[in-house]
Order: structure tokens, then C-alpha cells, then sequence
């Protein structure tokens, strides 16, 4: 049902007539510097790309690369225990996984999911119109970099491991709820990548106002200093010819858009009828959506970014 060639967060293969399977695979270095909070952000991030397509999972395996001559066993360990626990908090099973011994140390996990046909979210099911709500702030990957430049105070640390620990499963069910056809999670590619996938793959333009975009407090601080990830400027130009900035551009906003996430929210469209009760129920949820603009403006394949 879904391949590569929409640049889908997972991969889907119709089952029976009510039952399809998603699967996906996620894994990536260290962005704290504590291995059980690594462990329960990547995990979290892992899950995402099922929760993203509409889906819940069901399994998932230990992806490990582990430095063992460089650490203690307890490192791993921490690692594990962090990853087992967001697994068990998604409801899944952990089926067991693979190890190697790399010099860079690096976690994630496979994840196999189900979903009902009827409810299989996809990047090319955005429709003219809908209004596009974003599930969490922006600005984690910029707290993460200013975390290792030793930068970023604790309380900003710690409301961006809040997030990134924070697993999509309510915004799935808000999807399933409101019957979302088209949306993503907003990971490494940034805002401003991801929706651009959402684009190309549904055939519209997005417009995308970019100062009701939420950010997280301390980012744009930290992002005025040049904290910004590497990956950050690596999608803004990947984009920049894809995207017309109108108004007075912000460069530290438009960094901020562009921010290469871990663990982000999902980005999902909505019928102008159905924003506000499904706003209500992603609150009720525990997440703080906010509508960030709407399809259907612009060539297809593009994005109107509004300042």
C-alpha cells in the first residue's frame, strides 16, 4: 500500500481487507548525555513513524551499536532500560533485536505496527483546503546542539527531553478520530523538509504562517547565537528552492523552521470543520497543537512560507 517513492515515514503492506501492516526502522547517536534519557528518546522517535501513519504497534527490536571496549556495561544497560520502557508505555512487546560493536555508538529500534485500511494515513493525502496542525513545538535539535556547546540550561534541557519522550499515540488517535488522510512527524528533515514531502507527494502547495509555528522557549535564543545544527542549514537549502518567503523574513525564525528534529510532533491536515473539536482533542491529549496554515496555496510541490 505504501513504498518508497512518497517518502512515507514506514512502509505498509495490505494484510487482509481490515488489516495492514506498517513497518519502519529508526535509530541515531546520542543527543543527551544521559544513556537511559537516549534510550527513551530514541525509542520514542522509533515509534513516531508508526503512530504517523495512522497506525499502533505491536513489536519492536533492539537496533544496537554499541562501542563495548569504550563503556561500562551499565551504559547499555541504561540505553535498554530507557528503549523498554517507551515500548511497554506504547503498548507493544519487545520480540528481541541485533547488536554490533561499533566505534560510534548508536540506538533505535524496528517497529512493526497495525492499521485498518480505512485509517492509513499517508504523505499524499493532504486535500485542498485543510487546515495543517502541528502536534509539538519546534526547536529541540538547536536545545540539543546548545546541550553540547554546554549552553542550554537545564530547565530548557529538560522540557526538550519532555517532548521528545512524548509519544505520538494521542495525535494518532485524533487522526483515527477526525479522519485524517494526510499528515507526518516532523524529525530530521525539519518543519519546513517534512511538510515539503507532504507536498510533493500530495501535489499542492502549502502555505505555512510561519510566526504562529511554535517554538520552543530558550530556542530562538540559542538559535540567535548560531546554535543550529548542521542538519538545520543542510534543509534550508535543500528547500529554499521549493519555498517563497513572503514578508519580512525572520533568519532566526527560518532556521527555527528548518531545525532537524528528534521525536517531533506530527503534522497532520484538517477539514476547516473539524479543526477546532479535533484542536480540543489534542489538548484533552495532553499536546499543545496550534494551526500553522493550509493546503491547497500555491504551485503543487511548493511552499508559501508568510512571515
Amino acid at each position: 500500500m505504501v513504498g518508497a517513492h512518497t517518502a512515507d515515514d514506514a512502509g505498509v503492506f495490505l494484510l487482509t481487507p481490515e488489516m495492514a501492516l506498517i513497518q519502519t526502522l529508526d535509530f541515531f547517536t546520542p543527543i543527551v548525555n544521559d544513556p537511559y534519557l537516549f534510550g527513551r528518546i530514541a525509542a520514542t522517535n522509533s515509534l513516531s513513524d508508526v503512530y504517523a501513519m495512522g497506525g499502533e504497534p505491536l513489536t519492536a527490536m533492539n537496533i544496537c551499536c554499541f562501542p563495548v571496549k569504550e563503556h561500562p556495561p551499565e551504559v547499555f544497560r541504561e540505553i535498554l532500560r530507557g528503549g523498554l520502557e517507551m515500548v511497554h508505555q506504547a503498548g507493544a512487546v519487545l520480540a528481541g533485536g541485533h547488536s554490533v560493536e561499533d566505534p560510534e555508538l548508536k540506538y533505535g529500534l524496528s517497529v512493526t505496527g497495525l492499521v485498518h485500511p480505512r485509517n492509513l494515513v499517508t504523505n499524499a493525502g493532504l486535500k485542498p483546503g485543510q487546515m495543517l496542525v502541528l502536534t509539538k513545538p519546534l526547536g529541540t535539535g538547536v536545545i540539543a546542539t546548545a546541550l553540547k556547546a554546554s549552553l542550554a540550561t537545564p530547565a530548557a534541557v529538560a522540557r526538550a527531553v519532555e517532548l521528545m519522550t512524548t509519544l505520538n499515540a494521542g495525535a494518532a488517535r485524533t487522526m483515527r478520530q477526525f479522519g485524517v488522510t494526510g499528515a507526518t512527524d516532523i524529525t530530521g528533515f525539519g518543519l519546513l523538509g517534512h511538510a515539503l514531502e507532504l507536498a510533493n507527494a500530495s501535489g499542492l502547495g502549502l502555505e505555512i504562517l510561519a510566526r504562529q509555528v511554535p517554538i520552543l522557549e530558550e530556542a530562538r535564543d540559542m538559535a540567535s547565537l548560531g546554535l543550529v545544527p548542521v542538519g538545520s542549514h543542510a534543509n534550508r537549502d535543500y528547500c529554499q528552492r521549493s519555498v517563497l518567503m513572503e514578508g519580512a523574513v525572520d533568519a532566526v525564525l527560518l532556521d527555527l523552521l528548518a531545525d532537524a528534529q528528534t521525536s517531533g510532533g506530527l503534522l497532520m491536515g484538517l477539514d476547516p470543520g473539524k479543526l477546532e473539536p479535533a484542536l480540543d482533542h489534542l489538548k484533552d491529549q495532553g499536546l499543545s497543537p496550534a494551526m500553522i496554515g493550509r493546503a491547497g496555496v500555491g504551485a503543487p510541490g511548493t511552499i508559501t512560507l508568510r512571515f
